[in-house]
């Protein structure tokens, strides 16, 4: 039997893609362990999907002053140590990393054993641990093809995000039964989250009289966002949030607005959604989502409409103009490999450890 070890924590967007690899993994005859950080989200993420998990000592690099970062580099150093003795005693044949710091020290053992390891890069451009890591990985795979030019060309593969399985697996029938809705009437779904979403869920809610003239609006809102003076209106649903019936709306939906977060868009890619993306604006953040936006919106992918510029008025207009022109963006999603990404990937994984 063949053996991989996944990697990769601190956010669930470093975790939720290795997950995703699982069920092609099984099927491909693998054994499957996790090494994350001792007390990170990956633990809890990993153990509930039933992986074998080991904790090893972690460290952040950061940009700015702290006093931990003087006591860090003996963690990162402690977590070398570890991940060293663990990969020894397990013997994998090949090791997947999604990113994130925890899985610095993984990589950088895996090179010292000669164990072939696969990056994955969520972002345009590659975050300060996978820039550390690269030089020790056989291959990095990136979402955007915009990305190829910052990794080395020999290594870099364009494969999108890996998406987890359940997802494309919805019914619209129970859609419909979860939220009451006709099926002789198109669904919009928002999907404001909880954070970053203020300014999307108002601007929904102000334009809710428009939107409601040609949709039914199913709106994740985000914890503590729940909006109690619209239920009960015809045709609108809000959920703070779902977790299972999730595949569900997205089979319900006919068209979707989001933030432009990359495992988010590379979602709406696998399902082949009509969006319409609203990035967070560079003063809220460092600018990624704007650059995946505009990657969707070259690709043919998506609409945009730039957090700057969303109004009453221009929102209600722009999702209409993507409803109208959603053959065209299905078209696209469809000629796109970047849909295919678990194939992809376990493809590669295959190919190095030697299957």
């Amino acid at each position: 039997m063949k053996r991989i070890i996944l990697t990769g924590g601190g956010t669930a967007g470093h975790v939720t893609p290795n997950l995703a690899l699982l069920p092609v993994l099984k099927e491909h005859g693998y054994e499957i362990r996790y090494i994350g950080s001792k007390e990170g989200i990956e633990k809890r993420l990993a153990e509930g999907a039933g992986i074998p998990y080991d904790g090893i000592s972690s460290g952040k690099l950061r940009r700015y002053f702290d006093w931990k970062n003087f006591t860090d580099p003996f963690r990162v150093l402690k977590g070398f140590g570890e991940a060293r003795k663990l990969l020894k005693k397990y013997r994998p044949d090949v090791i997947f990393s999604k990113g994130g710091f925890v899985s610095v020290p993984v990589v950088l053992a895996a090179k010292r054993l000669k164990i072939p390891v696969i990056i994955h890069e969520s972002d345009m451009t590659p975050g300060l641990a996978n820039r550390i890591s690269i030089p020790s990985a056989s291959k990095v795979c990136c979402n955007f093809p915009e990305t190829l030019k910052n990794l080395p060309a020999e290594k870099a593969v364009a494969t999108g995000c890996p998406i987890r399985a359940e997802l494309l697996a919805g019914s619209r029938l129970r859609g419909l039964e979860l939220t009451g809705f006709s099926p002789e009437k198109p669904v919009l779904m928002v999907i404001g989250g909880s954070l970053g979403s203020v300014k999307v869920n108002t601007a929904v809610r102000q334009a809710l009289p428009q939107l409601l003239e040609t949709f039914q609006v199913v709106h994740l809102c985000g914890r503590n966002n729940l909006d109690e003076s619209r239920k009960g209106l015809e045709g609108y649903r809000q959920f703070e949030y779902v977790n299972e019936p999730l595949k569900d709306l997205f089979a319900l939906a006919d068209v979707v607005i989001s933030r432009a977060g990359a495992n988010a868009i590379c979602e709406l890619l696998a399902l082949r959604k009509p969006n319409l993306l609203i990035p967070l604006s560079a003063s809220a953040s460092r600018g990624d989502q704007i650059l995946n936006a505009e990657s969707f919106q070259k690709q043919g992918f998506s609409a945009v409409l730039p957090e700057e510029e969303l109004t009453e008025e221009a929102l209600p207009k722009a999702v209409l103009q993507v409803y109208e022109n959603r053959a065209r963006y299905i078209e696209a999603m469809e000629k796109s490999p970047l849909g295919n990404a678990v194939e992809t990937i376990v493809a590669m994984l295959d190919e190095l450890a030697g299957a």
